[in-house]
């Protein structure tokens, strides 16, 4: 199948030769802030990769009756190939989410109630509720339940940009839900248009029904996934009233005895030194950082490991932010993410993401969409995606405006008009 974007103003990162020891193909510090702009060009996608990028003169093309929206795509009867002409709107590479909880079944509304008359989250995590009200929920539905309901919210997530998508498991907190799990992203993936990646989140509530519940996930769960799932990448909460600091350190030692690699949810509340601690053992990111402390942040940006902000969470819950900023400027590598779960972060849009990133993480547009693109897209271990270059995989958003200045400064609807996935018009 062959495709050809006409009339495209192109916008994207210019992937790294070199690079930083362990980070890939990843923007660091100012970088991110650097674009690459073709102001008229037309793309030509075959076989879902990008072939060609053929600049056109400076005029601009004819305006369409509503600037930025392509027309109809049309199969060219003399090439045979479908094409759209993007008027001169703006093309960027399509989001690569990074960090979601979309398994799950049930829902978390009435404890939103407790949390706006102010009770902490922590609190009603000790109460049972929180992660644990998941919990009841997915380990009493099926797997065709959780993979209905995963396809339906990876439709929205699309239609919002997010061609790649990371998706954890974490509502077991037992070997056979967690497993249940990854069954049903992996079977979802096949349906999928765009990518799923699965991670394990083995490491996320304490279950105290369960006795010597963090030995039973080292002993028993882990081994489990790591047979069935060979090379996944596990993943923790460290947290006051969930793992600590001791306890994610000797399962990210077994996980990497069994050749798996490892993230960390980290500081959401509390600074903890689980910075410090998963830099050292080579973690791929540490996620959250809205409790991290300026030496833990320059830990964090002189180690080969991705800071990931969630600042949807921030939003919803108690207006605290990763120091993003900092990050940066200390020359770290950053990623944004939705974060989307049913309890802190109910947004399944990467357009809002970056619109709430623009605001509240003082970060540009530009730093957004690296945040966005290739620096998750490096993150997931994707150098193919993530840019709009030759070679690249055709992940691709024809924005509504010219400007890609519009995906932090819309809300709500997304300011997209097409989303191609893999080379094909979705």
């Amino acid at each position: 199948m062959s495709l050809i974007i006409r009339n495209a103003r192109i916008v994207t990162h210019q992937r790294p030769t070199g690079g930083h020891s362990g980070i890939a193909g990843a923007l660091r510090g100012v970088a991110m802030d650097r674009v690459n702009v073709t102001k008229r060009a037309d793309i030509t996608v075959i076989d879902g990769r990008i072939a060609s990028i053929q600049t056109l003169g400076t005029d601009a093309p004819p305006s369409p009756a509503t600037p930025g929206l392509s027309a109809p795509a049309d199969a060219n009867k003399a090439t045979g190939a479908i094409e759209i002409d993007a008027a001169g709107a703006a093309v960027v590479p399509g989001f690569v989410d990074c960090h979601t909880h979309a398994c799950f079944a049930g829902e978390r509304l009435s404890e939103w109630d407790d949390k706006r008359r102010g009770v902490p989250y922590l609190d009603i995590l000790a109460r049972g509720g929180g992660i644990m009200s998941t919990v009841r929920s997915v380990r009493s539905a099926s797997e065709s339940t959780l993979v209905e309901l995963l396809l339906e919210r990876l439709a929205i997530m699309l239609r919002c940009g997010s061609t790649t998508i990371e998706v954890k498991s974490g509502y077991g907190l037992d070997t056979a839900t967690e497993l249940k799990m990854l069954r049903a992203i992996h079977r979802a993936s096949a349906a999928f248009p765009g990518t799923l990646v699965p991670t394990a989140l083995l490491g996320h509530a304490i279950d105290d029904a369960t006795p010597g519940f963090v030995d039973h996930v080292i002993r028993e769960t882990l081994p489990a996934v790591a047979s069935e799932f060979p090379g996944i990448t596990i993943d923790a909460y460290c947290e006051t009233g969930a793992w600590s600091v001791a306890q994610c350190v000797e399962l990210f030692t077994k996980a990497r005895t069994l050749g798996l690699p490892f993230r960390v949810h980290a500081d959401q509340f509390n600074s903890l030194g689980m910075i410090e601690a998963a830099t050292s053992l080579g973690a791929l990111s540490v996620d959250h950082l809205e409790a991290s402390t300026d030496d833990s942040l320059r830990t964090l940006a002189q180690s080969n490991a991705f800071g990931v902000a969630l600042p949807i969470c921030g939003v919803h819950l108690d207006q605290r932010f990763a120091n993003a900023r900092r990050l940066i400027d200390l020359g770290g590598a950053l990623c944004i993410a939705t974060n989307f779960n049913p309890g802190s972060a109910p947004c399944m849009s990467m357009c809002e993401t970056i619109a709430m990133a623009v605001r509240h993480l003082k970060i540009s547009p530009h730093e957004a969409l690296a945040g966005a693109t290739i620096n998750p897209a490096a993150l997931l271990g994707f150098i193919d995606r993530g840019t709009v270059e030759v070679g690249s995989r055709a992940d691709l958003l024809i924005l509504r405006s010219p400007d890609e200045r519009a995906l932090a400064f819309e809300l709500g609807y997304p300011p997209i008009a097409r989303v191609i996935v893999n080379g094909r018009p979705i």
